[in-house]
């Protein structure tokens, strides 16, 4: 696997500078991320929630996604949180958390800044136990930055009609690059904005639709192709994920 050219390498030309294309939903993603710890203050506080093992630090070529996930760089302290005990391997953390779905989290009152949760919502099963305890370790005027597959998008209607069983086994196909142990169930219960305002009825909630470049492509070029062109003419609403951002309601007094 490792000696096979990717698709993105043989259509995007920009692709041979640093193994991202101009269209990488990922790059977009952390821009906004960085934005909001840099304006959360001095010594921000940042939880990676669902960190796993820090996948993108070893399946990723691109240099520069790479500094953009490590959110050390920011400056910030870093707690990398998940329901795997595989997050005590954690790169690019300060301090590595596992934690139990069904207690709350380990973590005090308005303890962080900004929270970041990519591509995890679309696993939890339990929002009514998760969303108030973001809430609750989440400084006023703190954010909570989320990107996950859009509830209303192409990959999310077909995913739901594939048992969960068979989506490890399916996406050795589909998406070769991506390794086993990156695979997880998907129950799609916070995956629209209307979702997130639903637990977040007091504070800002703000999003984007993010159409990016084809990751479920065979690594062929003429399904990647023909993807493209679909992207292009998707409507906003239909895109692949949606980005969300709550910004947590201030005391009265502040």
């Amino acid at each position: 696997m490792a000696d096979r050219v990717r698709v993105e390498a043989r259509v995007h030309s920009e692709y041979a500078v640093d193994s991202f294309t101009k269209m990488d939903g990922g790059v977009r993603f952390y821009g906004f991320v960085h934005a909001a710890i840099l304006k959360s203050g001095p010594d921000p506080k940042v939880l990676d929630f669902g960190a796993g093992r820090g996948c993108f630090h070893d399946n990723r070529k691109s240099s520069y996604s790479k500094h953009l996930q490590d959110l050390r760089h920011t400056g910030a302290e870093v707690w990398a949180a998940d329901i795997d005990p595989v997050v005590n391997s954690h790169p690019c953390s300060d301090h590595q958390i596992h934690f139990d779905p069904d207690e709350p989290l380990p973590f005090e009152d308005e303890q962080f800044d900004v929270i970041v949760s990519d591509m995890v919502f679309e696993h939890i099963a339990n929002p009514e136990v998760i969303m108030p305890e973001l809430r609750r370790i989440l400084k006023p005027g703190g954010r909570l930055c989320v990107r996950t597959p859009n509830k209303f998008g192409y990959l999310v209607m077909c995913s739901r009609l594939i048992p969960n069983a068979l989506h490890d086994r399916l996406l050795h196909y589909i998406q070769p690059f991506r390794k086993a142990q990156d695979v997880f169930p998907t129950v799609y219960k916070l995956n629209s904005p209307r979702d997130l305002k639903r637990h977040f009825p007091d504070d800002e909630v703000c999003w984007y639709y993010d159409i990016s470049e084809p990751a479920y492509h065979f690594n062929n070029v003429l399904v990647y192709r023909m993807l493209l062109v679909m992207h292009r003419l998707l409507p906003p609403g239909l895109a692949v994920a949606v980005c969300m951002f709550v910004r947590k309601r201030r005391r009265d007094s502040e």
